[in-house]
């Protein structure tokens, strides 16, 4: 039990933070995608870790969940949030149907999705120009390094990101990857969210999101979402299997904060 420690300062705190319901608040959250993808599965981790803190707070969280061909099926406006690991085709046409609500891309890197500045999307998945600024951050201070950019390692211990990674092992059975991160992620922030504000819209999400989210989700804290929609975030450097470094790389990086990696502003 001394894996889910954190959880429990967390919620002391966010008890501090609310009042108390008169009843349960039942919150639901959407995943479109492949359930047997590590994006859901991150986001299940994330649905557990929110109903332990829940069970103090009176509130209760669901995902239900569709595939790209039946979630047309279903009203999704009663979701407060839409978790998506879909092509970009399918990704903008789920943000039309519903633009007052966030919809989350858990899984694609394209950089021309950030440039388009939709509304309403938010990416927890690094951009593939973060991960190629990451690498070329690290190959001027190691030039003769061979080290990939990932946006999570199973290895990573900082920021309470040891805890998270059993925690994942042992419900799943698997090593957290970077997919399965920017599940749980999307799924913290918006049950954090819910639990300090009483927030219980989707528009009013959205809002909180793009405007006031501070977020720390193990990787160091800072991470918010740029007009872009990118959540701005820590990116390791693997090399062998092993981590080497992060960036932004110290006395390499300029500006030396996570604004050093990715796409910064909207296409003009």
């Amino acid at each position: 039990m001394k894996q889910y420690n954190y959880l429990i300062v967390t919620t002391i705190f966010l008890i501090f933070c609310v009042n108390s319901y008169a009843e349960a608040l039942d919150t639901k959250f959407a995943y479109i995608g492949d359930a047997g993808h590590a994006t859901y599965k991150g986001a299940s981790q994330g649905l557990l870790e929110a109903n332990l803190q829940g069970e103090f707070l009176g509130l209760k969280y669901s995902i239900d969940d569709f595939t790209k061909n039946n979630y047309k099926e279903t009203n999704l406006e009663s979701y407060i949030a839409i978790f998506t690991q879909v092509d970009k085709t399918t990704l903008i046409e789920i943000s039309a149907s519903y633009p007052n609500t966030p919809v989350f891309n858990l899984s694609l890197k394209d950089n021309d999705l950030r440039f388009s500045c939709v509304n309403n999307i938010l990416h927890t998945a690094a951009s593939d120009k973060m991960l190629k600024d990451a690498e070329n951050q690290w190959q001027k201070k190691k030039p003769d390094s061979g080290a990939n950019a990932k946006a999570w390692h199973p290895d990573f211990v900082k920021f309470a990101a040891r805890d998270l990674n059993k925690r994942f092992k042992k419900s799943h059975g698997q090593n957290m990857n970077s997919d399965a991160w920017a599940g749980w992620a999307a799924v913290k922030m918006t049950s954090d969210a819910i639990a300090r504000t009483k927030i219980s819209t989707s528009e009013n999400m959205l809002n909180y999101l793009k405007t006031e989210l501070v977020f720390d989700g193990q990787k160091g804290s800072g991470m918010s979402f740029r007009e872009t929609g990118q959540l701005r975030q820590l990116i390791l450097l693997v090399e062998n299997g092993k981590i080497v470094a992060e960036a932004p790389v110290r006395g390499i990086a300029k500006p030396p904060t996570l604004d050093s990696l990715g796409i910064l502003n909207c296409a003009k």
